[in-house]
């Protein structure tokens, strides 16, 4: 037997009360509204994307009577029989459909246990999406995972040029954690920052312009890979572990002004080991900060797996007297609730360590093939079995949220305007020579110069 719940009562108006099955089945006094198709008072079924029109089965008989004066009666009668008859409408529905429309408006999965240091209580493994995030979370990770790939292609082929980290495999830590802030909220990374960059608001023109060192890039090309900024994304470090004393000097500045936002501070687990890690997360705490500081764990640093570089690989542990969590860096869900807690508690309480389970497909950059330390089976196994976008999808086809057609769409669609980016990144111009000297120093005065390659040589600055 379907469980039903009933949303008011019935009455003459149209649309003011409704019985509904999982938010996918309605009913308004004439019809019957199931997915994509409307039960009619004279038994047929309309399409409502289109002209079809269908018989129903005799064994679906709604008996809506229009009559004002017997709608008591008619009332006494779907209370009495709306179980089966919604049961019988649904199977009917069903059927129409073929697997080609979702029939869920929202669902709920169970994450894997979070893994706490210091707190009482961590994030809800009983996870809640609806279906227009579980879209946005899919286009958005395909989006990352497509520039990516495009960027490694761009690199072998040389329109690259310089250092190159690439995201691909730790997808789900992006989106899930933009996923929980606002875009009033600040982030700082390191330097495999495409992703990130992505995701705060730049455009994929953008990113791949600005690894070609052109001037429709974020940076005007002048920054290149590890140097990408916009509002509110203070990039994108080159140094390992500096952009984390920088993150808490942001929280300060939040905290000072009485601001209502965070700063999200992500390292990588090669950093872990930085003395100052440490000293920020002293302060960070002295003062209360609300500062997340997030450890993407991908398991390896530059040629090194954790295990050969750290004593103590429980990196959310690793602030001591800061409270930490621990999450699956390869579900998106998962992530974003660790996102939304760890916010809501360092507004509250001061800083919070977060460690992101998860994985990098290539290798360090570029210049790493990534299989020196470590198997090309292992790279494959968890390609096969973990991979934050295939398992996202496995789960929305199981649950019925969308169907494959629309994620095919969406793959269709991502891949042509990534396509589209990279070619305009490849053709447009970089900037002139005079301007590489310009956004050196904030609103210098009007006749500041700077000094070029040599002590002879100096330029204007703006």
């Amino acid at each position: 037997m379907l469980p039903f719940k009933k949303l008011g009562t019935f009455s003459p108006s149209a649309i003011t009360k409704a019985v509904r099955y999982k938010r996918f089945v309605t009913y308004d006094g004439r019809s019957v509204t199931l997915m994509n198709y409307s039960l009619m008072s004279n038994h047929t079924i309309k399409r409502t994307k289109g002209d079809q029109t269908l018989k129903t089965p005799q064994s679906i008989n709604m008996d809506v009577d229009r009559n004002k004066s017997t709608l008591a009666q008619t009332n006494t009668r779907m209370k009495n029989n709306q179980t089966s008859m919604f049961q019988r409408i649904w199977k009917y529905g069903a059927s129409l459909c073929n697997g080609k429309y979702s029939t869920a408006a929202s669902a709920t999965f169970t994450t894997k246990d979070f893994d706490l240091h210091r707190l009482d209580m961590g994030p809800s493994t009983e996870v809640t999406t609806n279906r227009e995030e579980c879209i946005k979370f899919y286009r958005e990770m395909q989006t990352v995972r497509r520039m990516e790939t495009t960027a490694g292609n761009m690199y072998k082929a040389k329109q690259v040029r310089g250092f190159c980290h690439l995201y691909s495999g730790q997808e789900a830590c992006c989106v899930g954690m933009e996923a929980a802030i606002t875009p009033d909220d600040a982030v700082i990374t390191a330097y495999r920052a495409h992703g990130w960059t992505y995701m705060r608001g730049v455009s994929i023109l953008g990113v791949l312009a600005e690894l070609t060192g052109k001037k429709s890039g974020c940076s005007l090309g002048k920054g290149g890979s590890m140097h990408m900024y916009g509002k509110n994304f203070y990039g994108g470090n080159g140094i390992v572990g500096a952009q984390v004393p920088l993150g808490a000097g942001i929280a300060f500045a939040m905290k000072y002004r009485k601001e209502k936002n965070i700063c999200v501070t992500l390292y990588g687990d090669g950093a872990a080991n930085q003395g100052q890690l440490f000293e920020t997360f002293n302060i960070a705490k002295l003062w209360d900060l609300p500062c997340v500081f997030v450890c993407e764990n991908n398991g390896y640093g530059m040629g090194t797996s954790a295990e050969r570089a750290s004593a103590c690989i429980d990196y959310y542990t690793r602030g001591d007297y800061v409270p930490g969590i621990r999450c699956d860096g390869m579900d998106v869900l998962a992530v974003r609730e660790a996102m939304r807690f760890c916010k809501e508690y360092v507004l509250k309480n001061g800083p919070i360590l977060l460690e992101v389970a998860t994985y990098r497909y290539s290798g360090h950059s570029m210049s790493d093939p990534g299989t020196s330390y470590r198997s090309r089976e292992e790279v494959k196994e968890i390609r096969e079995k973990k991979d934050p976008i295939t398992t996202f999808k496995e789960k929305l086809l199981s649950s019925n949220i969308v169907t494959a057609d629309e994620l095919k769409k969406i793959d269709t669609e991502v891949r042509k305007e990534v396509e589209e980016a990279a070619e305009i990144a490849k053709s447009d111009t970089e900037i002139s020579g005079d301007y590489l000297y310009n956004q050196i120093y904030y609103q210098p005065p009007a006749d500041f110069t700077v000094r070029g390659c040599d002590p002879m040589t100096t330029a204007p600055s703006k």
